[in-house]
């Protein structure tokens, strides 16, 4: 699937054979440059243009049109080629386009042989400019990847090709506008617009190319993905390192109908909004919620004074205001988009930042080089001006990502109070009136995701069912590694107790804070599936668990405490073990109904703490087979541990943790988000503290399965 990128943003290509699709409001010139790893070009061999449009891997057009294909083979270009940058300019001497600002912002697609795209990048922001670089694909450590630069020069073609190093950049830039000249005859005018807004009225993606259609929620969640995949998450981002993954199948199903009853029609072709537009970085799984109609103003009488118009009131955010069959699963994606909003805004605003103070830079570098213009009025007039601009595009940007903060502010106001129990808070008052669910639900909230940059904002971390991977709640110190400002760390502070005030958490708060959050955890998994189908097994070889596990013991859903020792660990697991057999063989056998009496068919949750206390070869081999088998027939992992203190088993137990989506007892910003890596600080479902809301909730649970058995 297609990956949408913004200004300075990265992909990995998987092939060396692509097409690159572009699509301008007007006829453009495409050529293509192949520098060394430092950009620059050796001479005009490195570049291909119409006037000499073959060069070794590289095919561009002859004339200049509205739409071009390019073709690349990257394998079969010199190993002194580093860099493959894809150039668009306007031609003169025709045409009614002088600036890129004048028409809609032009789009590049790097797509495979057959047209599936592999990536996309829509050059918005242009103004002045009449020559650009658009993306470029640069060799890194063996392997290629596609970048969004969208890079502007208002002067021109010529200086586009002097900025990177090319001696003969004025000779070279008269030479491709007389091939163009040659081929004005042959220029292909720009695609009639179509409609803007898909008729089922979701809201599409902000520059999609022609010719393509906003693709359903499942394609849309497969594409999304940075980093790896575990295929059951609805939007965990993925840790920093190698050992966890991140989810790619964000989509549940098929896109909402657009009347009850109604089948979905086919979306049509969207048009990008006029030039200097604000950005829309909303998800296109959203619709797009109607402004009110503004009012008719009454008729006026002679004579009487005229009021002017108000403006129309601005659309509100509405809770389930995205695609789905039903309502938790429009929620579902709403919760999904205003992740992925948030991403895209704030990866817009940090990309602007970044251009301002490399502008700012290579400005001052400018203005100073000369010694004797170091000194001087010159100097100081040279110095503020790169300043005051480089002020302006900051505060631009600043303005624009506060926009769309305050749009999702706005929407998280809404759209939080309305979660369901499986992705609400502890502190949402649905669980006052929870009582025993009667299907699973689609999804799992495991706790908040939010950004250095809004910190008041919080996305709702959500993980679908049933689990795929496992859960591993690190206790060690580790876990308490601050990469957030200061904050971040007065959150802790006032959430988690006294114990943060003055520094890292010692071990044994951390562990009580860890085993907290896997009750709380596993409550939530109870509370939300249906009566008698979920059950919860401990593992707590040392019998240090005792005082957490007193909700689960208390209310009677664990019905025994932990068994410690040797003898425990190898009891439970020898059971859990003997379960996923039976069921994998009567589900090959298609003989459910075969199983034993004593084989519990419902899903399970297995809580180990104290790892590896108290596990020998034997019990870890179980271990691991239930982390890798487990899942497909309903028993999933919780573990509890400090890897530090699992590294005398060595390398045998790299797959398990590799296996298992890794959480921390306190905020940290150890996540990362499939798309542009930003740092996520992940915070904990725990539930406020003093409050008794998840014994509450296990009472419940207890009695809803005495009810059911009798």
């Amino acid at each position: 699937m297609t990956a949408e990128l913004v200004r300075g943003q990265n992909h990995a290509l998987d092939r060396t054979r692509v097409e690159i699709r572009i699509t301008a409001g007007g006829p453009v010139v495409a050529a293509v440059t192949l520098g060394d790893a430092q950009g620059r070009l050796p001479g005009t061999e490195a570049v291909a243009h119409p006037g000499a449009p073959r060069r070794t891997g590289i095919e561009v057009p002859r004339q200049a049109a509205a739409e071009h294909r390019l073709a690349v083979d990257l394998g079969a270009l010199p190993d002194a080629v580093h860099r493959v940058s894809v150039l668009l300019a306007l031609p003169t001497g025709f045409g009614a386009l002088t600036t890129f600002g004048a028409a809609a912002p032009p789009s590049v697609r790097v797509t495979d042989l057959d047209g599936t795209g592999l990536a996309g990048y829509t050059l918005t922001g242009l103004g002045a400019e009449s020559a650009v670089v658009a993306v470029e694909l640069y060799r890194r450590a063996g392997a290629w990847k596609v970048r969004a630069v969208g890079q502007g020069y208002a002067d021109g073609l010529a200086a586009l090709l002097r900025d990177q190093g090319l001696p003969q950049a004025a000779e070279l830039a008269a030479e491709i506008e007389e091939a163009v000249g040659r081929g004005h005859a042959r220029a292909v005018p720009a695609p009639a617009p179509a409609a803007a807004n898909r008729p089922d009225g979701h809201a599409r993606p902000l520059h999609p190319a022609p010719g393509t259609t906003t693709p359903p929620a499942a394609d849309r969640a497969a594409a999304a993905p940075p980093a790896a995949s575990d295929g059951h998450s609805a939007h965990a981002p993925a840790e920093h390192g190698p050992s966890v993954h991140a989810p790619s199948a964000h989509g549940p199903g098929p896109t909402a109908p657009t009347a009850e009853g109604a089948t979905p029609t086919t979306p049509t072709t969207p048009t990008a909004p006029p030039a200097g537009a604000p950005v829309d970085y909303r998800h296109p799984k959203r619709r797009a919620t109607p402004a009110p109609a503004t009012p008719t103003p009454p008729v006026s009488a002679p004579g009487d004074p005229v009021s002017p118009a108000s403006p129309p009131a601005p659309s509100l955010p509405v809770a389930g205001d995205a695609a789905g069959w039903s309502m938790e699963e429009r929620l579902h994606n709403q919760v999904w988009g205003m992740f992925e909003d948030l991403t895209r805004s704030v990866a817009a605003y940090r990309s602007a930042s970044d251009f301002a103070e490399s502008r700012l830079e290579q400005e001052l570098d400018t203005a100073l080089s000369d010694p004797r213009n170091r000194l001087g009025t010159a100097a100081d007039a040279a110095r503020a001006t790169a300043r005051d601009k480089h002020a302006a595009l900051v505060t631009q940007a600043r303005a624009a990502l506060d926009r769309d903060l305050a749009q999702l502010a706005a929407e998280s106001e809404v759209v939080e109070p309305a979660l369901p129990p499986a992705f609400a808070r502890w502190d949402s008052p649905v669980w006052q009136a929870h009582r025993s669910a009667q299907e699973r639900p689609m999804a799992l909230r495991l706790g908040d995701l939010h950004l250095p940059e809004v910190r008041d904002l919080r996305i709702p971390m959500l993980v679908r069912l049933p689990l795929e991977r496992g859960l591993w709640i690190d206790c060690g110190p580790d876990a308490y590694v601050w990469r957030g400002p200061d904050p971040d760390r007065a959150y802790a502070r006032r959430e988690l107790g006294s114990a943060l005030t003055d520094g890292p958490p010692d071990e044994a708060e951390l562990r009580r804070l860890s085993l907290e959050t896997a009750v709380a955890l596993a409550a939530r998994m109870l509370a939300v599936h249906p009566a008698g189908e979920f059950a919860v097994q401990v593992i707590d070889p040392g019998g240090t668990a005792l005082p957490a596990l007193a909700p689960l013991l208390e209310t009677g859903v664990l019905p025994a405490a932990p068994v410690p020792g040797a003898q425990g660990v190898a009891t439970v697991l020898e059971g859990l073990t003997r379960r996923v057999d039976l069921v994998q063989m009567a589900v090959r056998s298609r003989a459910a109904d075969a199983l034993p009496p004593d084989v519990d068919t419902a899903d399970q949750l297995l809580i180990v703490h104290d790892f590896p206390h108290g596990f020998d070869d034997r019990a870890v081999t179980r271990l691991r087979y239930l982390a890798d088998e487990g899942p497909a027939v309903g028993v999933h992992l919780l573990m509890v541990a400090d890897r530090a203190q699992a590294r005398e088993y060595g390398p045998v137990l790299d797959p398990l943790w590799r296996s298992l989506l890794r959480i921390t007892p306190v905020p940290d910003a150890h996540l990362a988000d499939p798309w542009v890596g930003h740092a996520w600080t992940y915070e904990p479902p725990l539930a406020p503290r003093g409050s008794q809301v998840v014994r509450q909730v296990l009472v419940r649970v207890a009695e809803a399965r005495r009810e059911r058995r009798s």
